[in-house]
């Protein structure tokens, strides 16, 4: 018997075939646009995802037995914003997690409304790629789409809705969008009155692994999944991700080293961070609860740095030419789209420091990895300050397939890094949470427990976490130092 994960993504969606014994059959994907511009903005268009989704999966289906496949889940990127209309029509284009244009918004939402009422009433503080803000910025900018507005649901979600027919969301992603009430998983009263919508424009809540309904026949004849498979309705993407490493046991960490970088540590309860650095506490797709920082510029800074400013592709040659870690005295504030944990700064640049005329290409390649890895540090600090004990990271995504950053995070973390016996990280989650939805596995830690084993480990080296200390106490006054500098540029 056959599982299907479908992991959309910034970029592409990924479709992954998997069996019963956590073998991958099968991986097919298909890349789609992505509009970004000058001011901030980030936009997709959900017609896109299905287009190239059902294409993908078509591929994925070919020559396989229809009976053979059980079931379909997904993951997701999170914050996103579908609008459709009475008749289901895509109302504007997603506005997306890293778009920028909600800071009016997120500044109303955190001092006129308030942190700590936020904080009471979802768990969360506003930040720019929340779902709410942009609502809100819809509503005050695009009043006419506002108007027609019948259904609000995240990017994973309009593809479950295309392919089942059914209007169906998650705890994990809807945590993301700062309407639920994540303590006690239901629709935030307070958040909704706020934004001026109502309960029945936003989807029913089921846990990750929930199936919610079955192929229809038009999704069928485009994918060539039967009209029995069942339609798990999946999660976020770094709480499915978590899934597909194994992190789902209490105080277990990740590190996913995709366009975007976050630390997340699954929790058995809910915790909330009422701190400055606003750690996200979201629910997971366990069931349980987890925290987690986000990083808005990972991999995403070192592929522009490698691609788009030395024309390279290759990676492993750029890196070859570093040999010695915890004593480059170059840095990089990897804040390329501003930032978030736990700076929650739309205004943060990207800045290089501490060139001199003896720096070499090889220190700026390195220091655009040290500085990934200090901005997720910086979340990890705000987590053992809560008194969670981390000692080991599993560290999965793009960024991962390097055995140097692997390393330096170990270092720079001062922790134990593995990496697991697959690559496939979201993808392979939203499999397993098919595979529970059909009933294959009792539950996401079984299944987890049974088909997931860690591979390559990263010890700290002692000299090098000594070193890195004290340029991680550089790393974070520089962006001190530096804000008000930040504000400056953006307003020339």
């Amino acid at each position: 018997m056959y599982f299907v994960g479908v992991d959309l993504g910034t970029s592409a969606v990924k479709t992954l075939l998997m069996d019963e014994n956590g073998t991958i059959a099968k991986v097919c994907g298909r890349e789609y646009p992505l509009y970004i511009y000058d001011n901030g903005w980030s936009e997709q268009s959900p017609e896109d995802w299905f287009t190239y989704t059902t294409e993908a999966l078509r591929e994925l289906t070919d020559g396989i037995d229809p009976g053979d496949i059980a079931s379909v889940s997904f993951s997701g990127q999170m914050h996103g914003l579908v609008m459709l209309d009475e008749n289901d029509n895509v109302i504007r284009r997603a506005i997306l997690w890293n778009d920028q244009r909600t800071a009016k918004q997120c500044e109303y939402l955190n001092e006129v409304v308030g942190r700590k009422a936020l904080m009471d009433n979802t768990g969360n503080v506003a930040l720019t790629g929340f779902t709410a803000p942009k609502i809100l910025w819809v509503k005050e900018n695009e009043p006419e789409n506002f108007a027609r507005i019948r259904k609000i649901m995240l990017p994973k979600d309009y593809l479950a809705y295309s392919l089942s027919g059914v209007f169906a969301t998650d705890y994990s992603d809807s945590s993301g969008m700062l309407l639920l009430d994540v303590a006690n998983k239901k629709w935030s009263d307070f958040m909704l009155n706020i934004c001026g919508i109502k309960a029945d424009q936003l989807a029913a809540l089921y846990p990750s692994y929930a199936p919610v309904g079955t192929i229809t026949k038009r999704a069928s004849e485009l994918t060539g999944l039967g009209t029995h498979v069942k339609v798990v309705i999946g999660g976020g993407d770094q709480a499915v991700g978590a899934v597909g490493s194994g992190t789902v046991v209490n105080n277990m960490c990740s590190v996913s080293l995709g366009t975007s970088g976050v630390v997340f540590v699954a929790m058995d309860d809910f915790k909330a961070d009422y701190g400055p650095g606003a750690l996200h506490s979201f629910c997971s797709a366990t069931g349980s609860y987890h925290m987690m920082g986000v990083t808005l510029a990972a991999a995403g800074s070192n592929k522009w740095w490698v691609e788009d400013i030395l024309n390279n592709t290759d990676y492993v040659g750029e890196q070859s030419k570093i040999d010695e870690l915890g004593r480059n005295r170059v840095f990089f504030l990897p804040y390329l789209n501003g930032e978030r944990t736990p700076r929650n700064d739309p205004d943060a640049l990207g800045t290089f420091v501490g060139m001199r005329m003896s720096s070499e290409r090889k220190d700026m390649t390195q220091a655009v990895m040290e500085g990934v890895s200090f901005s997720l540090r910086d979340t990890l600090e705000i987590v053992r300050g809560l008194d969670t004990h981390v000692n080991t990271v599993r560290i999965y995504g793009g960024g991962a397939k390097s055995p140097l950053w692997c390393q330096m995070t170990a270092d720079i973390f001062n922790a134990r890094v593995e990496k697991i016996n697959s690559s496939e990280g979201a993808a392979f989650g939203a499999a397993i949470l098919a595979a529970v939805g059909s009933g294959a596995f009792a539950n996401v830690k079984d299944a987890c427990a049974k088909l997931i084993k860690a591979t390559d480990v990263y010890e700290p080296n002692t000299d090098a976490v000594e070193n890195y200390n004290k340029r991680y106490a550089v790393y974070t006054k520089l962006y001190h130092d530096l804000k008000d500098t930040f504000k400056m540029i953006n307003r020339l």
